[in-house]
């Protein structure tokens, strides 16, 4: 059964300027607008988010975005989305955390020059370092478990439309041996895995997280090996991929500008600084995302 979305066919650059799209440029210079599953048509009042791009040193980071959804749990936050570059850090899922060889995979992963965290979403560990990019969507909503599926469709939908727009065949769907395996998670082709996501849930909110690959796909496995050995997960390495594998030249600025372009299918933003009240409270949650390694 095809993955969601994956029959849809780029939108043509005269649809994009009849559907008065804005185009962006990539790095080579080509024209480029966001590809749509429907057209794009957003009557009545627009929904503001405030976008944020800030990133801080781990665990703090983490705790950041933990900090955000709490606030917005409390209505003292509305609805925001961080997208960043991050830095080098080993991902790890609360699964992993009781896994007994949890330690050793920690001191893998410092050994090859990543810190690890312990992030707020399910599922198993993932790499995040310079040449991805970070994003932590968060979403007040009375009713955060109703609509898990609903937003995961949502996410992938809007990132599987800025590759595309970008030239990427890129596809929803788990990749048979993928590291930290997910059935939203994008792909190139149905071969290479570029983008993975989670969700953390509380009473009146909902965090969507994960990771974009622009480049360096190998990096991610180099790590992973080690990592998932000590966890006791099989995995394979060769289905670690990156977006600029498929696009030569692509740039970490144009991913997250076409990333962008695709929100503005339903949004519109306000970019702002992180509020001073979540980097106090992310002081007082960072100790729940620092990983222990047994060099420690």
């Amino acid at each position: 059964m095809p993955a969601p979305g994956v029959e849809n066919e780029s939108l043509p650059a005269v649809w994009g300027e009849r559907l008065g799209l804005e185009p962006f440029l990539t790095s080579a210079g080509h024209a480029a607008f966001p590809v749509y599953d429907e057209e794009p048509h957003r009557f009545g009042e627009v929904p503001m988010i405030t976008l944020y791009s800030e990133s801080y040193a781990p665990p703090f980071d983490t705790a950041v975005s933990h900090a955000l959804l709490r606030m917005a749990s409390e209505g003292r936050h509305g609805e925001s989305l961080r997208l960043y570059r991050p830095a080098d850090v080993v991902a790890f899922g609360k699964r992993d955390a009781v896994t007994g060889g949890f330690s050793k995979a920690v001191s893998s992963a410092e050994g090859a020059g990543y810190e690890s965290v312990i992030r707020m979403a399910g599922g198993r560990a993932a790499v995040f370092h310079r040449d991805t990019i970070a994003f932590a969507w968060t979403i007040p909503t009375p009713s955060p478990r109703d609509s898990i599926t609903d937003r995961f469709e949502k996410l992938s939908g809007l990132l599987v439309d800025a590759f595309r727009a970008l030239g990427a065949d890129a596809r929803i769907g788990e990749v048979p041996g993928e590291y930290c395996p997910g059935e939203f998670s994008v792909n190139l082709g149905g071969s290479t895995k570029i983008m993975g996501v989670g969700q953390r849930l509380i009473a009146g909110a909902a965090h969507v997280g994960g990771v974009l690959v622009v480049d360096n796909g190998t990096a991610i496995a180099d790590v992973l090996v080690p990592v998932y050995r000590d966890l006791g997960l099989e995995w394979d390495p060769a289905t670690s991929g990156d977006l600029a594998s498929a696009v030569p030249g692509l740039t970490w600025e144009d991913v997250q500008k076409a990333v962008l372009h695709s929100f503005r299918r339903m949004t519109d933003f306000e970019e702002a600084p992180i509020p001073e009240e979540a980097l106090r409270r992310a002081q007082d949650l960072q100790h729940q995302h620092k990983a222990i390694s047994n060099k420690q």
